[in-house]
């Protein structure tokens, strides 16, 4: 990851990596590797993600499209 600083100002930079931090799920995977997860959880939140991210997109898609 990379941000350049401009003028000297070091907040803006650091806004900037905070932002792509997020937008990448850095700091959702740090929290998530505090403490270990069992496989069968593991499995289990990542299906739970998975439909929760096709609900969403189909809800779009009904909202854009109207099917």
């Amino acid at each position: 990851m990379f941000v350049t600083v401009r003028d000297n100002n070091v907040d803006q930079a650091l806004r900037v990596l905070k932002k792509k931090m997020q937008r990448e799920g850095v700091f959702r995977e740090m929290k998530n590797r505090r403490s270990y997860e069992k496989p069968s959880e593991r499995r289990a939140r990542e299906a739970a993600e998975s439909t929760r991210r096709v609900r969403k997109l189909m809800r779009k898609r009904l909202e854009r499209e109207g099917y």
